[in-house]
């Protein structure tokens, strides 16, 4: 069985109809773009992550929360710092406002009712910040979907389009041996292969990046969970000395 080589493939493209030709520029499109997507993604989620578990061990090793959020700084591209930046931004509010309002006292002279409000201010922007981190962290994935879903259904409408006018061809020449018919089936068939090349690998990058998003929105929870717990415990602690 004869294979058809690079060159032979590249003439039926050439050779093609206007609309199997233009379907095969949609695809090589978004056969680009989610390439682009997928080099993109890899190396951001991999830093994040990276950069992620560097902030945890800072965190956990820092003597302070001013420490940490000032060492916290040069991990740009960890969403975990990122959390924990506008946790603690909050949670200097939230002091300064609770020290205004007990006339510059110490905090811990504040209500415990008082307190936890606080800390219901800091869990709100712990979570706005959780929400705006995996939306950063899923941007472009959309495509990667459209591309899995769509590009099989291109490549096919390519397909059924030069199968139809290959039919037409023979009709007006008379003949339907297989050397009339072979040509254009074969033209049309590379629109489905298109299709397929350009949506196996977007179907299985938006699988594998969405696995590693949920990795990092867990952790994401699972830190903030852990921060919340710190300052619950501080500020009842301060609230009972």
């Amino acid at each position: 069985m004869q294979v058809a080589t690079s060159s032979e493939i590249i003439q039926m493209i050439l050779y093609a109809g206007p609309m199997v030709r233009f379907v095969l520029l949609l695809l090589l499109f978004f056969s680009v773009m989610s390439w682009a997507i997928i080099f993109a993604k890899h190396f951001s989620i991999r830093k994040a992550r990276k950069e992620s578990a560097q902030f945890l061990d800072l965190f956990w090793n820092s003597r302070d929360l001013s420490e940490a959020f000032t060492s916290s700084k040069r991990f740009r591209r960890s969403p975990l710092a990122k959390v924990f930046r506008v946790a603690y931004v909050e949670l200097k509010k939230v002091n300064s406002s609770q020290s205004s309002s007990t006339g510059g006292e110490v905090t811990g002279q504040a209500s415990l009712s008082q307190k936890m409000v606080g800390v219901d201010n800091v869990k709100r922007a712990l979570r706005r910040a959780v929400n705006m981190e995996l939306t950063g962290l899923g941007k472009a994935l959309p495509f990667l979907a459209t591309t899995g879903n769509t590009t099989p259904f291109i490549g096919l409408f390519g397909t059924v389009w030069g199968i139809m006018n290959a039919f037409t061809g023979i009709g007006l020449k008379g003949s339907a041996n297989l050397a009339v018919v072979a040509p254009g089936i074969s033209e049309a068939l590379i629109a489905t292969a298109a299709g397929l090349a350009a949506a196996i690998p977007a179907v299985v990058a938006y699988n594998y990046f969405t696995n590693k998003v949920r990795v990092l929105e867990s952790e994401m929870h699972n830190f903030s969970a852990d921060f919340l717990n710190l300052i619950e415990r501080d500020l009842i602690r301060r609230g009972g000395a």
